[in-house]
């Protein structure tokens, strides 16, 4: 027995941030959200499990057009007529009227970044469309004019600080450029691991970066943050770039990745964070062996460390981290149910945790979750 909220405590911040975001777009309220989103990048306040709330106001503010245009190419051919355009049109129309406001100017440059990914998707260059790849490109080279006129290491904000760093998808920059601003970003908001997990993804080798490249940034950034991370940072760092590549699994420094998992939750227990490392764990890597034995052998590892994690941390399940553990935390994912996506998470989660406690299940033991962490009772 585990209790399972619905909506969780992460979930609820998270949608009441975004949803505040949408509703001042809509009502035209821009410099209203402007304010908004300065004062909490101020002073870096974060939902409970981490996320900035200045990114989901803006993520809000831009949704309604990028969902649009989402929707358009859901089947990666859009029907004639329908809205690519119109939305973004409108957030061009309204930074017309900003005086050149530097975060009005971040969400339409965050919103055709956006734009551009929905007709790229992720996958390998020589997969996407000619049409697509333009596309992409266009969005991404408004996105850097709009940007050019801000500092990013002039400027104290983080929103903008991100959007610089997004412009690197586009792989115009060197790996050192790359490098060098998600450092800035990064010591901007030490607090923050998703772009510590961003810049990971852009240095490994399917994206801009070496496996040897993607090591150094790693110890570098767990070298900076080490009072707030411990070790955490290398993890963070190296957390997506894990997933689907036997070069950095075999590579990995596993005591020092295994160390900073257990920095991570000593200082930051929040369930989601419980959650998502206990997935990531178990799912992400730990059922993705490939047959090549070096890297097997630390996804093995690393796999095992879900035992300890949900024995010494886990109070309550979050059934969509599971769903999006088992793919791959694929953030262009799309869900036609997701009723049906969280269930999948929810069954997924259950039969790993009731794998981790067989033993005592065999000997006739319930598990029951506290809010002290899981106890076994006799039936």
């Amino acid at each position: 027995m585990i209790a399972c909220p619905n909506p969780t405590e992460e979930e609820n911040a998270r949608d009441t941030h975004q949803l505040r975001g949408q509703f001042l777009a809509r009502q035209d309220r821009w410099m209203e959200l402007a304010e908004g989103i300065r004062l909490a990048e101020t002073v870096r306040r974060a939902t409970p499990g981490g996320m900035p709330v200045a990114d989901l106001l803006s993520y809000g503010a831009r949704s309604d057009v990028v969902l649009a245009v989402e929707h358009a190419l859901f089947d990666g051919r859009p029907a004639r007529g329908a809205p690519l355009l119109s939305g973004i049109e409108a957030l061009e129309l309204m930074l017309s009227d900003a005086e050149n406001d530097v975060t009005l100017a971040t969400i339409v440059a965050q919103a055709h970044m956006d734009i551009g990914w929905a007709w790229r998707g992720t996958g390998w260059d020589s997969q996407i469309p000619r049409r697509n790849r333009e596309a992409f490109n266009a969005h991404f080279d408004r996105a850097r004019d709009i940007l050019m006129p801000f500092d990013m290491r002039k400027i104290d904000s983080p929103v903008l600080a991100a959007a610089k760093c997004a412009l690197h998808g586009a792989g115009r920059g060197t790996p050192d450029d790359l490098a060098r601003d998600y450092e800035t970003l990064i010591d901007l908001d030490p607090g923050n691991p998703g772009p510590m997990r961003a810049l990971g993804n852009y240095l490994s080798p399917r994206w801009f970066g070496t496996h040897a490249r993607l090591e150094l940034e790693a110890r570098r950034t767990a070298a900076r943050t080490q009072a707030i991370w411990g070790a955490g940072a290398y993890t963070w760092v190296m957390f997506d770039a894990l997933s689907g590549d036997d070069t950095a699994c075999a590579e990995l420094d596993l005591e020092f990745f295994v160390e900073g998992l257990h920095d991570i939750l000593d200082r930051k227990p929040h369930q989601y964070t419980v959650n998502l490392l206990a997935a990531y764990c178990a799912n992400t890597v730990g059922s993705n062996f490939s047959g090549y034995d070096p890297a097997d052998q630390a996804r093995s590892q690393i796999a095992a460390c879900a035992d300890w994690i949900v024995r010494t941390h886990m109070t309550e399940l979050h059934p969509l981290i599971w769903a999006h553990a088992a793919t791959g935390f694929d953030n262009n994912l799309r869900v036609h149910s997701p009723r049906g996506f969280a269930a999948a998470g929810q069954a997924e989660a259950l039969r790993i945790i009731a794998d981790l406690f067989r033993r005592e299940i065999a000997q006739g033991k319930r598990i029951i979750f506290t809010a002290n962490g899981p106890v076994t009772k006799p039936t």
